[in-house]
């Protein structure tokens, strides 16, 4: 019986010496409970924000993202309080994600005072598009422009991109739209990281009001906190561009700091200010969301004192100008904006984000971002071998999209394309993992199917047209 005991004992030890090592790795510090953090605050976002069914939620947007780790990370959705839990075996790494009514899913780890009841509608309704037909049969080739759609759908049984909705403006006026099953107009889609465009454009809104200075040095809050000097001298133009120099490395691979920040931490502008420091700001480009927190963590601030504050000022400033009312921004458990990630909006809004920037920042006759910050946003970030800006992609060269165009982009297949020579706004949703989104085959095939409308002679017409008033299109 004695001898039983202590090999009883010495596997209890072995055990718990298993289960220490486990949590102090990768895998068990970061791993599993990003596995978690992504079912629990996706399965809230998605079902709750966006509107789809979970079902279709888990088997687009999580199960290819889980692969093998599918199996191991078990979820129960409450809907009467619209709470997600989410654990390993129903018992390790267990994560919550709570939602609020203007405010969206957090992950709440059960610090900052965050409160489940407070809540910040929105007062208007989503205004969508109509769609005129006749702009567009007036301007597009529309068998084209039908066929080009379609193929981004195209036999969704066996195309793992799935596409869940493309809408296209030309000239502010909406051409051509469509969405999978389960997805429609009124859907808010996930942007992921073109999340960091709307904060780039928020930035443009604060500096034309004269309220911010994104090349002021000594202007981060959550890096003066550090006792670190040389963090003084990143500025809100390093971190949009990201170049902040910051160990904040970004790769998808779920033991990443990235992926550590988004789905363990609490306050994630602190984590992101207390990352090494590799390089000076500028001197270094390297794709990192954790510059965005931190740029978006600054930009908060002067909106207000309190959340409900600083979500009514974000409105004022870049959503209700633009006619955008079904937009969320998910704020973090310390009540900071996920500014890199977590907007969710129709297309039809993601679209007139992207429409601001294609009018050259102006809306109804008001200029909203300053007039160079289309070519400051387009100006290529020294390393980044000419594909990014500030908050905004630049086509790759060879991809054949006009050169003056900027990209809003996100995870798993997020696009919208500005191309302002051909007056076009096109946004591209989807589900996609692990294969090409073809998004840019899109693009072009729509400028493609954008043909001159044909004008009648002055003879013929009975009065003068003005030809040069139709646009060029490099085609």
């Amino acid at each position: 019986m004695k001898k039983r005991y202590i090999v009883g004992g010495a596997i209890a030890v072995l055990l718990a010496a298993g289960v220490t090592a486990l949590n102090l790795s990768p895998i068990g510090r970061v791993y599993l409970p990003s596995g978690t953090g992504i079912v629990a605050k996706q399965m809230c976002s998605l079902t709750w924000v966006s509107g789809l069914d979970p079902d279709q939620a888990y088997d687009f947007y999580l199960e290819p993202l889980l692969g093998d780790a599918a199996s191991l990370i078990k979820y129960d959705m409450d809907a009467d309080n619209r709470e997600v839990t989410s654990s390993v075996l129903g018992l390790f790494w267990p994560q919550r994600a709570v939602w609020r009514d203007g405010l969206g899913c957090t992950l709440v780890h059960g610090g900052y005072g965050f409160d489940a009841e407070l809540t910040v509608p929105v007062e208007q309704a989503f205004a969508p598009f109509e769609l005129d037909t006749t702009h567009r049969d007036e301007w597009f080739d529309t068998e084209a422009l039908d066929a080009v759609i379609a193929d981004a759908f195209d036999d969704v049984e066996a195309d793992s991109r799935q596409t869940l909705g493309v809408a296209v403006l030309h000239q502010g006026r909406l051409v051509a739209e469509h969405y999978a099953d389960g997805a429609s107009r009124d859907t808010r889609f996930h942007g992921w990281s073109m999340t960091k465009s709307a904060m780039t454009t928020l930035a443009g809104t604060l500096v034309q009001e004269g309220r911010l200075d994104i090349d002021a040095e000594g202007a981060i809050p959550a890096l003066a906190e550090i006792d670190d000097i040389r963090l003084a001298e990143i500025t809100i133009a390093d971190l949009l561009r990201m170049a902040g120099g910051l160990a904040i490395a970004e790769d998808n691979t779920g033991t990443d700091p990235n992926s550590e920040m988004l789905f363990t931490q609490s306050d994630m502008p602190r984590y992101a200010a207390t990352r090494e420091r590799l390089h000076a700001p500028g001197e270094h480009w390297q794709y990192m969301s954790g510059n965005t927190i931190l740029a978006t963590d600054t930009m908060q601030r002067l909106l207000g004192d309190t959340l409900p504050e600083q979500v009514a000022g974000l409105r004022a400033h870049i959503f209700e100008p633009l006619g955008i009312y079904s937009a969320i921004m998910e704020p973090g458990e310390n009540g900071v904006f996920q500014g890199s990630s977590y907007m969710y909006a129709t297309a039809h809004d993601w679209a007139r984000l992207a429409l601001l920037y294609m009018n050259d920042g102006m809306v109804d006759g008001r200029r909203l971002l300053p007039e160079d910050w289309y070519d400051i946003v387009a100006e290529p970030t020294p390393g980044s071998d000419g594909q990014y800006g500030m908050g905004f992609w630049l086509p790759a060269e060879g991809s054949l999209l006009p050169p003056e165009t900027i990209m809003l982009s996100g995870f798993q297949g997020q696009w919208g394309y500005v191309l302002p020579e051909q007056e076009l706004v096109i946004v591209r949703f989807g589900a996609t993992t692990g294969v090409n989104s073809r998004s840019g085959g899109l693009a072009r095939g729509v400028i493609a199917a954008l043909q001159p409308p044909v004008t009648a002679p002055a003879s013929e017409a009975g009065t003068g047209t003005d030809v040069d008033d139709t646009p060029t299109d490099d085609q």
